[in-house]
């Protein structure tokens, strides 16, 4: 790959062009790989450029991850295919609601070990009052689906459910992404290796296809989080220079 392709690479996958430079030049067989594994998704093309941005953001913007680095690299892209700053902040008040995964965990995980601990009569009667019916009719009308682990927080915890429902609620009735890119980022987050919640994953999948997705789109999303595993390189590769450096050795002294 000449210098005006790593110039191209590096705009579309982000990253400094040093970078890619210093990566290909030291170990050009593992960057060869990695631009291969990196291109499999735009092979693919199920997704529109500004879309696949969306989600590249997503993933690094969670708070399981937190890349501001890569979070600036895709913001930069989205805007360039067209995104708004409009979609561009609903993305990022789709992903903060990934805190909700701590209750998603640990509320059944209550329920359980409350009855093997003798502690069932301290837990909420397991009918629910008109209020918790009401707000159960609603989150179904508005977010288009119920699961079982709702029923549990709005059991256990009525003003937490509440609260949650209305936070997150915020993109559904006010946003600008098309219902399907929503679930896209939602499937991106908790598919992502640094999180991988597994009944998440599979709830937001089925979530995106009652919403018009289709397989290959889904398919895509996934394939986007799998080079996620190549910072480890591109923030570690710099920190090694530098620690060379120091010791007064040249880049890939250590190879």
């Amino acid at each position: 790959m000449d210098s005006a392709n790593i110039d191209a690479f590096s705009d579309v996958h982000g990253g400094s062009r040093e970078l890619w430079r210093s990566l290909q030049a030291r170990w050009p067989a593992f960057f060869s790989a990695y631009a291969g594994l990196a291109e499999v998704p735009r092979r693919r093309g199920s997704l529109s450029p500004k879309t696949r941005e969306l989600v590249l953001l997503a993933v690094n913007a969670a708070v399981t991850h937190l890349n501001e680095r890569a979070m600036r690299d895709h913001i930069r892209a989205a805007l360039r295919e067209g995104a708004s700053a409009d979609e561009i902040a609903e993305v990022l008040q789709l992903v903060s609601v990934l805190g909700i995964h701590a209750i998603s965990i640990g509320f059944p995980a209550v329920l359980d070990i409350a009855v093997q601990a003798g502690r069932e009569s301290e837990l909420p009667p397991a009918e629910m009052a008109p209020h918790q019916l009401e707000l159960k009719e609603n989150f179904t009308r508005t977010r288009g689906y119920w699961n079982p682990f709702w029923e549990q927080a709005l059991r256990l915890d009525p003003a937490l459910f509440e609260a949650y429902f209305a936070f997150s609620s915020v993109p559904w009735n006010d946003g600008v992404l098309e219902p399907k890119v929503k679930e896209f980022v939602y499937v991106a987050i908790d598919a992502s290796t640094t999180h991988m919640f597994d009944d998440g994953t599979r709830g937001h999948m089925a979530n995106a296809f009652k919403q018009g997705a289709s397989v290959e789109e889904v398919l895509e999303v996934l394939e986007l989080c799998v080079p996620l595993g190549i910072q480890s390189v591109t923030i570690g590769l710099p920190i090694l220079d530098e620690e060379l450096a120091r010791l007064g050795h040249g880049p890939g002294a250590a190879q």
